[in-house]
């Protein structure tokens, strides 16, 4: 990146924080050490709890001397390859038409430069996409037929991103939506199912990771410099158009080079509606550590769940929702609306998944 931008320098520090913060959990203050540290371990990169391969190719791309964001996009670009993860990429779960859609955000520290891409189709590496629009445009955000266009300009290759896998994973979706529609259900089938269609072992497994959702992966040099990128597949079965918070700069991503970066996963309509990545970066940059900051921006999103149908019996979001944060010290922190998450790290201590500080424990 670094090569192909100009090298202004970001100093702007982020004014002092308005946002509401009445005081973090009991719950955790008791998990405060184990869900975050660093400080003077850099390089540094943190990820999502899918995230290892992304933060260990990243940290070992930054000691070759990489630029803090290529490090993060060749990262992410391991598990949009994988078919098995089915939350990005090759592999990604549809929309409710079947269509594989993805999103993606970087953002630069030391240009403070952004790019995005939203509602992509047949391109596998929508991270690299943004990236190219941060490198070669003007723009920070393309969309649809446009963000395809240019990155069919930029020589990426189309291919059709919906794995086998996936396709009946949307195919028993159709099923189960109304028993009165057009789509039958399994006990309603006249003719026995193929063996390549039966469900099985390998389709309960796929509903194991419908909810896992997205990669967030931020890095931090040893010289203090940050990148970070968000890419997605989204929700599935969304509506075709939707967009989440993955591509959003400021909700599901945002970097300053000069206090840290941070970015989210889950339920990306509650992060977009506290502009929750920016957020984080403002906690932090009014001294917040990083895990503070985190549960800081789930207890605003907490606070503004005010739709029934969103709320549990106790008046709590039913939905998840992870934030992670490095500052640029090297210190990082990550925290999960509900307990039992866990992200993912690499510093000189090596590569590994550490739980996440939470807002609200298990019953």
């Amino acid at each position: 990146m670094s090569s192909n931008l100009p090298r202004r320098s970001f100093l702007a520090a982020a004014g002092a924080s308005a946002l509401a913060f009445a005081g973090a959990p009991r719950v955790f203050a008791r998990n405060q050490q184990r869900a975050g540290g660093g400080a003077g371990r850099r390089p540094v990169s943190i990820a999502s709890g899918n995230g290892v391969p992304a933060t260990t190719k990243a940290v070992e791309l930054i000691r070759d001397g990489a630029d803090p964001l290529d490090a993060v996009v060749a990262g992410v670009r391991i598990l949009e390859d994988d078919p098995n993860d089915m939350t990005v990429g090759l592999g990604g779960l549809p929309n409710e038409e079947g269509i594989v859609e993805l999103d993606a955000s970087v953002m630069h520290g030391p240009t403070h430069r952004a790019g995005a891409v939203a509602s992509l189709r047949n391109i596998r590496y929508p991270s690299a996409v943004a990236r190219e629009v941060a490198r070669r445009t003007d723009h920070v955000l393309l969309v649809s037929d446009g963000a395809l266009r240019f990155a069919k300009r930029m020589g990426f290759q189309e291919e059709n991103l919906l794995t086998e896998e996936a396709r009946r994973a949307w195919l028993r979706w159709k099923a189960g939506l109304n028993r009165d529609d057009n789509w039958l259900e399994p006990d309603q089938f006249d003719l026995p199912m193929t063996p390549d269609n039966r469900r099985g072992a390998a389709d309960a497994a796929i509903d194991d990771r419908i909810l896992t959702g997205t990669i967030h992966c931020s890095a931090v040099t040893a010289g203090g410099d940050l990148a970070g990128t968000t890419t997605t597949s989204g929700l599935p079965w969304k509506l075709p158009g939707r967009v989440g918070d993955s591509p959003i700069i400021g909700a599901g991503l945002y970097t300053d080079n000069a206090i840290g970066s941070a970015g989210a996963t889950g339920r990306g309509e509650a992060v977009i509606q506290v502009c929750g990545a920016n957020a984080a970066v403002a906690r932090m940059g009014a001294g917040d550590h990083p895990t503070d900051a985190c549960i800081a921006v789930l207890k605003m999103i907490s606070e503004r769940t005010r739709a029934r149908r969103l709320q549990d019996d106790k008046g709590r979001p039913r939905f998840n929702v992870v934030m992670y944060a490095v500052r640029k010290d090297g210190v990082y922190g990550s925290a999960c609306m509900h307990e039992g998450r866990q992200f993912a790290i690499s510093d000189e201590r090596g590569d590994r998944l550490e739980d996440c500080a939470f807002l609200y424990a298990r019953d």
